[in-house]
C-alpha cells in the first residue's frame, strides 16, 4: 500500500475515532486522535481548555498537535471536527497524507452526540441549529482537502472501516 498516513476529517459524531481505530488495526498502523493528544499534553480535558482558554486557546493547541501528528509515518489520525478551520491545518493534512471525509447527516450527528457532554460547542439550547451552522461553515473545507468521502449514516463502524480499507487498497502504486 502506497499510503502511509491516513487522516480522518468530518463533523463530530461521524465516527472518526471508532473508524480510525479499526482501520489502524487492519493496516497495522498506529492510531492517534488529535483531541486526545491535546488532552494528554495539557493534562486536562477539552471542556476545561474551552472554559479557561476559549476556543482560540484550544485551536492553538490543536494546531501544534496536527503539525506533529501529520509528520508520523504509518498512522491513522482522527481529527477534531473543527480542525479544518485553520488554513495551516488544512495544508498539513492535504500535503502530508490521504484525507478521508467521513460524512454524517445532522440527524446522525444529533443521535451520536446526545450521549455525554464532552462537546463544548453543543452546550446550547438548540444543538440542531449549532450542528447545522457548524456543517455550513466546515463542509466546504472538508471537501476542499478530501481525497475520499465516505458516508457513515446508519452504518456499522466495521463496514465503514472495511470500505475505507478497500479504497486504500485501490490506491496502491
Amino acid at each position: 500500500m502506497a499510503v502511509s498516513r491516513v487522516f480522518l476529517v468530518g463533523p463530530m459524531g461521524a465516527g472518526k475515532t471508532a473508524v480510525g481505530r479499526q482501520l489502524a488495526r487492519r493496516l497495522h498502523f498506529s492510531f492517534s486522535d488529535s483531541d486526545h493528544e491535546v488532552e494528554t499534553r495539557t493534562g486536562v480535558d477539552i471542556p476545561f481548555i474551552f472554559e479557561k482558554e476559549g476556543e482560540a486557546g484550544f485551536r492553538r493547541r490543536e494546531k501544534d498537535a496536527i503539525d506533529r501528528l501529520t509528520q508520523r509515518d504509518r498512522i491513522v489520525l482522527a481529527t477534531g471536527g473543527g480542525v479544518v478551520l485553520d488554513a495551516g491545518n488544512r495544508e498539513c493534512l492535504a500535503a502530508r497524507g490521504y484525507v478521508v471525509y467521513l460524512h454524517a447527516s445532522i440527524e446522525q450527528q444529533l443521535e451520536r452526540t446526545s450521549r455525554g457532554n464532552r462537546r463544548p460547542l453543543l452546550h446550547t439550547e438548540d444543538p440542531r441549529t449549532a450542528l447545522e451552522n457548524l456543517m455550513r461553515e466546515r463542509e466546504p473545507l472538508y471537501l476542499e482537502i478530501a481525497n475520499a468521502i465516505i458516508e457513515t449514516d446508519g452504518r456499522r463502524v466495521a463496514a465503514v472501516a472495511a470500505e475505507l480499507y478497500g479504497r486504500l487498497d485501490e490506491e496502491r502504486v
